[in-house]
């Protein structure tokens, strides 16, 4: 097996594929299907200091880290790689407004809250089980599309129950797994 694609490796094969462009400026940069895949976010990712939308979907991090320095990032893609935590978002948490990453191995919601600006989540297909964690996606107040279809919780829950138990508790959504929240059902 061929050791991981580092971000510095992906940065110089974005700069190959986009000639006479300056990454530093782009706003949109994409580092998806790696070969062979990124396994870890760096603080290589700084530099991408105009960046709008990020996507690292489909490698294989385990972590969500070396964010610091991306004061324009407003969407963030890591679906589809090995992560557990939403733990390091805090560096982009005054400016984030949409975060993807389903089909990762989530469990716990703790450090989604830090998120003040986020409008899209899109979290399904991960490990989520128990209700208690909606109270972290309580925390962010400008929500408004939410997508949890896949976690355990919502294969194991009534689908009129899941869906009058989300509307109590994330008052401000208008998408609910890709359907239109509607408040008088």
């Amino acid at each position: 097996m061929s050791k991981a694609t580092t971000i510095a490796e992906a940065i110089r094969r974005w700069e190959e594929k986009h000639p006479g462009e300056d990454i530093t400026e782009a706003e949109d940069v994409g580092f998806q299907f790696q070969w062979p895949p990124i396994e870890k976010m760096d603080n290589t990712l700084a530099t991408l200091v105009n960046c709008k939308k990020l996507s690292l979907s489909t490698n294989m991090i385990e972590k969500i880290s070396g964010l610091n320095g991306m004061k324009n990032l407003k969407i963030l893609s890591l679906a589809r790689n090995n992560i557990k935590s939403l733990s390091g978002l805090d560096t982009v948490a005054d400016t984030l407004e949409q975060l993807w990453i389903s089909y990762n191995i989530i469990e716990k919601t703790k450090g989604i809250g830090v998120l003040k600006k986020l409008k899209v989540l899109y979290i399904g297909n991960n490990k989520i089980k128990d209700w208690c964690e909606f109270a972290n996606f309580q925390e962010c107040t400008e929500l408004e599309d939410f997508l949890f279809v896949g976690n355990p919780l919502y294969e194991s829950t009534d689908e009129c129950v899941y869906k009058a138990e989300v509307k109590k508790r994330m008052l401000n959504l208008k998408t609910l797994d890709g359907q239109p929240v509607s408040r008088d059902e």
